[in-house]
């Protein structure tokens, strides 16, 4: 037996070697790579000197904020207008987590230049457009065209340096030309990379940005572990998800591939969207220690814009399993239910234990219509966003309104959003619940004086204008409906099959006695003021754009040799917004 083992060390330690010698090969093959991308990086005057020489009528310009880019009309380089609100979305929460950073460091932020009016010093002030040595690093992993890049250079205060990174030699070209024509050459550097890969080469907590903004064309599933890894602890991520099909239900298998979590198509699945990308972000956090704390998520249109600060701390990485849950949406009457994945109980002065939840919260049939339950997730059940930094982005919107050319939508669905119920997770749309029941729609303001009437709070969801977001319970909804049928929209029962959601909902006798007239407390502020809240769009065709015609390996091409690339870097080509 001795001799066994004698004989095996040997093998064991070669073994070992070989091991060492791959893991220090693959080390110096990626060093190789990324020195090569940064050297094409540096050195592509082609691309500028190509558009310098383009005739006015081949390019294309437009005006953005304090911004003005051009581009080849040819659609070699992505821009979409209708990801103008999204800019400038992005350019307040910006503003507004620059302001409080620098505010712990001493320094004030101005966004116009009065120093010369002897209001401000400006040795202690940070101004838009001018460098600040203790200001924040961000990097856009996609910065296509690089207008956002160049907006946050002229119009936000604070930054010390913006990285506007794509994989796009075309793209890049067109960042480097609109950098120098606009001036901001000392803030923003283009960079020529591949997205995940130069992430990855800032985890080391010194190289980490402040501030990661990451808006792919499609999903960004391939980037999400990089960027939670890329960002300082403290620091805010960006993350804008445009698969809205795979997000809301069509396609859950893809869904659970991309994000690992089941989607569901619901008259909520908007919301279920921001939930479950916010999980997937968790889990990626989780792994490495870390934590996302929500501040704000938004639907907007035809994608979705989540905005949460990563810290570390694997204690609180732990409270994870409680912040999950499962969900139980009827087939039928589409009541749903939202299981945590574990529970909370406190030991002592300051211990925590964390076990197994104890469920189905539900019978098998539901107890309303007697249909089945689908069952989704995991999704992330607590807040969506930060009710103090939803305060603070709402009153730097409307103190620097002209600042944004979306500025009075911003109002709207940011006042919206600071009346939602943090703690009631999903929504009911009125729409749906009256087509389940065969009946017409109950008014927004008799049946939010409803649910007020029997003591239970309501809001509205700036997912979708008919949507009602409430701590009430399935069963006093339906009560409500049905109090709504009896006495104002009667329904014949003999049309209905047997299966029917509305004959069961409707052949049971109201607990509660609903009550629809109207309260002072009904109608919301926002809807009050009139509010630009879900305006229409303003043009035919308003959504996604079509994708750049052409993407670009960062690698010179050389007659007689392939530079096409694995599959796995097709698909980070494929993936990699041209923006």
């Amino acid at each position: 037996m001795q001799g066994c083992v004698r004989k095996s060390v040997p093998i064991l330690l070669k073994r070992a070697l070989i091991i060492q010698e791959n893991i220090t090969y693959n080390t110096k093959f990626t060093t190789i790579v990324l020195q090569c991308r940064r050297m094409a990086a540096s050195s592509t005057p082609t691309k500028t000197s190509e558009l310098e020489r383009k005739d006015d009528s081949e390019m294309a310009s437009i005006t953005e904020g304090k911004a003005t880019v051009w581009f080849p009309k040819t659609n070699s380089v992505f821009y979409n207008p209708v990801q103008e609100y999204n800019r400038d979305i992005s350019t307040a929460a910006l503003s507004v987590f620059a302001e409080e950073t620098l505010k712990k460091k001493g320094l004030k932020v101005q966004y116009e230049n009065k120093a010369s009016e002897g209001t401000e010093d400006s040795n202690q002030s940070a101004l838009p457009g001018v460098k600040c040595e203790e200001g924040l690093r961000v990097l856009e992993a996609l910065a296509a065209s690089g207008l956002r890049s160049v907006r946050f250079a002229l119009e936000v205060p604070g930054l010390h340096s913006i990285t506007a990174n794509d994989y796009s030699e075309a793209a890049v070209g067109a960042m480097k030309y609109n950098v120098e024509r606009n001036g901001v050459g000392h803030l923003v550097t283009p960079s020529l990379n591949d997205a995940a890969l130069l992430m990855y080469t800032h985890k080391n907590p010194k190289d980490r940005f402040d501030v990661v903004d990451l808006d792919p064309y499609g999903s960004p599933a391939l980037f999400l572990d990089a960027s939670i890894q890329a960002v300082k602890d403290g620091g805010l991520l960006f993350v804008t998800c445009t698969d809205m099909a795979v997000l809301c239900g069509n396609h859950p298998e893809t869904c659970f591939t991309k994000y690992g979590s089941m989607s569901l198509r619901t008259p909520h699945c908007h919301e279920l969207a921001l939930r479950i990308v916010l999980s997937s972000l968790a889990r990626h956090a989780s792994v490495y220690g870390r934590y996302i704390v929500p501040l704000i998520s938004l639907s907007i249109d035809f994608y979705i814009r989540i905005m949460v600060r990563v810290y570390t701390g694997a204690s609180k990485a732990k409270i994870l399993s409680s912040q999950q849950g499962m969900l139980y949406s009827c087939t039928g009457c589409e009541s749903f239910y939202i299981q945590p994945m574990a529970k909370v109980t406190k030991t002592g002065k300051n211990g925590i234990k964390f076990t197994a939840s104890v469920g189905p919260p539900v019978d098998r049939d539901c107890q309303h219509c007697n249909h089945h339950y689908h069952v989704c997730g995991p999704i992330w059940s607590d807040p969506i966003h930060q009710t103090e930094f939803v305060s603070s982005l709402l009153n730097h919107v409307k103190s620097e309104k002209h600042r944004y050319g979306t500025g009075s939508r911003l109002v709207g669905m940011l006042s919206m959003i600071s009346e939602e119920l943090d703690d009631a997770p999903l929504y009911y749309v009125i729409d749906q619940l009256s087509s389940t029941v065969r009946t017409s729609a109950p008014p927004l303001l008799k049946f939010r004086s409803a649910v007020l009437s029997a003591g239970y709070r309501i809001s509205q969801s700036h997912a979708n204008k008919n949507a009602i977001k409430t701590d009430a319970p399935p069963r006093v909804i339906w009560d409500i409906m049905r109090c709504w049928e009896r006495d104002f929209s009667p329904v014949k029962r003999d049309r209905f099959d047997s299966r029917n959601p509305a004959l069961a909902i409707l052949s049971k006798t109201p607990e509660l006695n609903a009550s629809f007239d109207i309260r002072q407390d009904a109608n919301p502020a926002s809807r009050s003021q009139g509010l630009s809240r879900f305006p229409m769009n303003p043009e035919p065709n308003w959504g996604p754009k079509t994708k750049a015609k052409r993407s670009f390996s960062p690698v010179a091409d050389t007659p007689g040799e392939d530079h096409s690339g694995s599959d796995d870097d097709k698909q980070t080509i494929k993936k990699s917004k041209v923006e």
